[in-house]
């Protein structure tokens, strides 16, 4: 496979996928090795750069994904017609900052840390994309657990959860150190409570989250 038709193999799956694509499935995909999809992703990305497309290549993790850029955001919305969401709410904000910084979290833990129930609120952001389910604690009740999506790290602009910025007291114990024991602890009071939680903190750079 000469090097044009395999970089225009990976832009024609990712712009079919439409979604991120992990490099281990692209390079399955393609029959090459990860090292060489990457080499092909940034030249993809220097050629749509370098062209002035309304195109660009994101890495978002382990993943890519072909996207249109900012500045063609409104005509495509006069375009497609596609409302714009509702800013996230206070309520919104605080669940995901919980959650970013100490997943995977429950929707109790989210509770305890906020004093109040949280459940429709972690309900609507997994509905959004921005959180999605990653499994049960094997605790009484083995209470759901959730995580950022890739979605999340699009809409903050992030390629990975390494890049939020820190806590205001790094020396301090984490909400995550202390997890595990809150969840045994919350169970033993009260099994059947026990399944709930979590999560994050970068808000400077979302007003909007653009329904999809």
């Amino acid at each position: 496979m000469n090097i044009e038709f395999a970089r225009a193999s990976l832009e024609a799956v990712l712009f079919a996928g439409g979604e991120p694509m992990e490099i281990s499935r692209l390079a399955q995909a393609l029959e090459l090795d990860e090292d060489t999809v990457m080499r092909l992703a940034a030249l993809l990305g220097e050629i749509y750069d370098k062209s002035g497309s309304a195109l660009q290549l994101i890495r978002l993790g382990n993943a890519y994904q072909i996207t249109t850029r900012a500045e063609y955001a409104e005509p495509i919305r006069q375009a497609l017609e596609i409302k714009r969401n509702t800013p996230l709410s206070n309520a919104a904000m605080e669940v995901l900052t919980i959650i970013a910084y100490n997943q995977p979290v429950t929707k109790g833990f989210v509770e305890r840390v906020r004093g109040v129930d949280s459940s429709s609120t972690v309900n609507t952001l997994t509905e959004r994309g921005l959180l999605e389910e990653a499994g049960r604690i094997e605790v009484p009740g083995r209470p759901v657990t959730y995580r950022t999506t890739a979605q999340f790290l699009r809409c903050f602009g992030l390629q990975s959860l390494a890049e939020l910025p820190p806590l205001p007291n790094p020396d301090a114990p984490t909400m995550f150190e202390m997890r595990l024991e809150d969840e045994m602890a919350a169970a033993e009071d009260s099994p059947a409570e026990a399944s709930d939680g979590l999560v994050s903190e970068k808000a400077e750079n979302l007003e909007t989250i653009e329904a999809e």
